[in-house]
Formats: C-alpha cells, structure tokens, sequence
C-alpha cells in the first residue's frame, strides 16, 4: 500500500505520435494479487489478458473494461506476484489541448482527467500498451519533487469492486483529499 500513496504527487507523462501529454496523480487505487478478490489475478488467475501482472514490477497493465474504457495500472511488485496500483485521476499538467481534443471536449473543465477511462482517454493509452515498460519513451512516471504530507492523504474502499465481498471494502484507494480532480 505505500507505493498507492508514494504515486500520490508523481507526474503521469505519454509520448503519444510525438505528443506529450502529462498530469499529477492525485488518486490511486491498489490491488493486492492473487489473495485479492478484487483483483485480476484473485486466485491465482492467469489470462492472456492478466499475464502482464505476472512479470517484474515496473511495466504498464491497460485492460479494457465494459468493452469502451482503457484503464492503466502499474505493476508494482517481483515477477510472479501480481500486484497492481490502478491511477484513477490525474491533475492536467501538459498537452491540455489536446487532451481536451481526446476527450471530445471543447474546454478545460474537471472532468478530463476525473477517472481512470478519462485520464487513459486523455492521455492516449491504450490495452495496445499493456506490457511496456514504464522506463520508456511512451510512457513513464516522473518524480518532479512534489511532496505530499500525509496529512493530505485519505484512504478509502475502492470503487466498482462491490463484487469483491469484504474486499471490497479495504482501504486502498488513495486520494489527495483536496483535489478537485479525484473522482466521485
């Protein structure tokens, strides 16, 4: 769980066909393998689509979900321990235009990047870049020095995984409690 809330205050960068578009991680939402029941890899499952989790920490999982929306997540731990941290909200930092452009949108407004679908959206990932590293030259994370206290930060349930029973309920979503970009 450290790691959700070290991401807290990082800076999301894509290099999209010569773009770039960038945002500070202001929600996170971590997901704790095969002993999860909110998780992909719950039970030990392993999938074409789940196999990224599988590998060393360091890469990016995009999986499609409800068939529309690309949601990215890091892959956070040793090869074989399918941990991942979902980045649900990004506070816009560069290439507003054309994310604003991405979204279908005419202007700046909270919802751009309020939510996983909209930031992947936003930023241009895709599940085509499930499995690259997040040491490249597409996409990666950067520490710009931004610090953010603990005091800031507010643990909560996670969202949509109401079919994970008690699990679902675990405190491991991550916000930054002022932020007017976390999601609902």
């Amino acid at each position: 769980m450290a790691l959700s809330k070290e991401l807290l205050g990082k800076v999301l960068v894509t290099n999209i066909d010569g773009v770039i578009t960038s945002g500070i991680i202001v929600e996170t939402e971590a997901y704790k393998g095969v002993i999860d029941k909110a998780s992909h890899a719950y039970n030990e499952r392993r999938t074409k689509r789940t196999e990224i989790m599988y590998g060393d920490g360091g890469s990016a999982y995009v999986y499609l979900c409800y068939g529309i929306h690309h949601l990215f997540n890091v892959v956070t731990n040793k090869k074989n321990i399918p941990h991942a941290i979902l980045i649900r909200a990004l506070e816009p930092l560069e290439g507003i235009d054309e994310m604003i452009k991405r979204r279908g949108k005419e202007k700046l407004d909270y919802t751009l990047t309020k939510g996983p679908g909209s930031l992947s959206q936003a930023l241009g990932i895709h599940t085509s870049h499930s499995g690259h590293s997040l040491a490249s030259d597409k996409i990666w994370i950067e520490d710009r020095g931004i610090k953010i206290p603990s005091t800031k930060i507010k643990a909560t349930k996670r969202i949509g995984v109401d079919y994970a029973g008690k699990d679902a309920l675990l405190p491991y979503r991550f916000i930054l409690k002022d932020s007017k970009w976390v999601s609902k």
